[in-house]
């Protein structure tokens, strides 16, 4: 899981069927592993919008969490951050 900053949003008018009505974020990772490429795209579920910090999981997690076990994601946001403190 990594904490990030919603910096866009993007928008795929051809798309896999399974993910049509999905809304699609750009994310700003706070804390980057080395040999990570930066900026991701995540599907989000609980309605985040740009400027907000939120909580994205990655991998199988990201499908599981969303309920979307069949669907080609690889990136979900799982909750927007209330208060993260040094975060922001």
């Amino acid at each position: 899981m990594l904490v990030g900053k919603v910096v866009g949003s993007l928008i795929a008018t051809r798309k896999n069927e399974n993910l049509i009505g999905c809304k699609f974020l750009v994310i700003e990772p706070f804390l980057r592993m080395e040999g990570d490429g930066g900026r991701i795209v995540a599907i989000d579920n609980v309605g985040a919008g740009i400027g907000e910090v939120v909580l994205v999981t990655k991998g199988s997690a990201a499908r599981i969490g969303c309920g979307m076990e069949k669907v080609p994601v690889d990136a979900a946001v799982v909750g927007i951050v209330d208060d993260g403190g040094e975060l922001e």
